[in-house]
């Protein structure tokens, strides 16, 4: 455990032995799938690299990331894991990509005319994963598309220079586990692999995300692909202790000043907040900048001292204030947790994401690492 001191002005801290235990519940929720650990938005804000190594001890044999520079970072780290980048422009250079080995996504015949270009280029093979639109509407090609791109893929590949490794697709509502669309878009993703076959390819299919991983293991197919779970943030927006994840990450910052103020005092912009009698209050150095949202001015409490306390007045662009009432077990230097697991009774990202009506993906990729120290904690021996 950092004593006080140790610890940074503004730290997120984040446990990646959370992570491996996270992985290994997923694998144990899909046993029959290989898992494909998501990465992407530097691994949900919690470092891609240290991510993916802990997200491999801890059972996952893929990585899957968005974007080229995001696979070419793994690359360069030395991560040699099978490796699936999927949003892409058509006029990207896919070059080095191929050549790294990285899978790449292929949802039109222009994506896979430039993929097909750029093996040519690299000397080997393209791993594609053609992607069907199985009725989300974003990437993939729709059901009439679908022969074209199927045509293209079959030239390239008796060309050698393409090989279909998967046919894939994204779900729309899987937070819903009962939600019709799931069994629509099951269906037509299997019309698509069975066509593929139909052309001689031998792809492996794979649609689930974390909450169809958890909840829907008829749809596990081959691969499955869970992202906040990873994280140990429920995919169905459970309460933390409802499930057997652990939330990885927690925010916090030290106090920078503490004083006692008199009735009456106004406390930050707009005096929105006054105080109702002498109280004490305390100063942490973190705020919209470093990514707490400035919705959460009069909404938000942090564990501070040993207990919850509220934090007053406006949330500015670097700095809360804290009601400490009689200052007991307040100094200046103390650690304020923002959230973090719960397991000391602190606020959790859900709570955060619960009061704001949003998700909490948003709370933990909003952190901003400019400002914020990154600490990574329980990395594997």
């Amino acid at each position: 455990m950092q004593s006080p001191s140790s610890v940074p002005r503004a730290e997120a801290l984040v446990d990646l032995a959370a992570v491996r235990h996270n992985v290994a519940v997923l694998r144990e929720a899909a046993p029959a799938a290989q898992l494909m650990a998501v990465v992407k938005a530097d691994g949900y804000g919690h470092g891609a690299v240290e991510v993916a190594r802990a997200a491999l001890a801890g059972g996952a044999s893929w990585l899957g990331v968005c974007t080229l520079e995001e696979a070419a970072h793994l690359r360069a780290a030395g991560i040699t894991a099978p490796l699936l980048s999927w949003l892409h422009l058509p006029d990207d250079d896919f070059t080095d990509a191929v050549a790294a080995g990285v899978d790449l996504s292929v949802p039109s015949r222009a994506h896979l005319a430039a993929v097909t270009a750029a093996a040519s280029r690299a000397g080997r093979p393209a791993r594609v994963h053609l992607k069907a639109d199985t009725g989300m509407s974003r990437g993939g090609a729709q059901p009439a598309a679908w022969p074209g791109l199927l045509d293209d893929a079959e030239k390239a590949a008796a060309d050698g220079r393409v090989e279909v490794v998967a046919v894939w697709s994204h779900l729309a509502n899987a937070d819903t586990p009962d939600h019709p669309s799931l069994d629509a878009q099951a269906a037509r993703l299997t019309a698509a692999w069975e066509a593929a076959r139909e052309r001689g390819f031998a792809p492996i299919r794979h649609l689930a995300n974390a909450a169809a991983t958890l909840t829907r293991p008829d749809l596990h197919f081959d691969l499955v692909r869970p992202g906040i779970a990873v994280y140990g943030l429920d995919p169905l927006g459970r309460p933390v202790g409802e499930t057997a994840l652990r939330p990885a990450m927690t925010l916090r910052a030290r106090v920078a000043l503490v004083k006692r103020v008199p009735a009456g005092e106004g406390v930050s912009y707009g005096h929105e907040w006054t105080a109702p009698r002498d109280t004490t209050l305390a100063l942490v150095p973190l705020g919209y900048a470093d990514g707490v949202p400035r919705r959460l001015s009069g909404r938000m409490r942090v564990l501070l001292g040993g207990a919850l306390r509220p934090v007053v007045g406006r949330v500015s662009m670097d700095q809360v204030v804290v009601d400490c009432e009689d200052g007991t077990g307040v100094r200046e230097g103390d650690t304020a947790v923002f959230f973090g697991p719960g397991a000391n009774g602190e606020p959790t990202a859900q709570d955060w994401a619960d009061e704001l009506g949003t998700i909490h993906y948003e709370i933990v990729t909003g952190v901003h690492l400019r400002r914020v120290t990154r600490t990574h904690i329980g990395a594997a021996e």
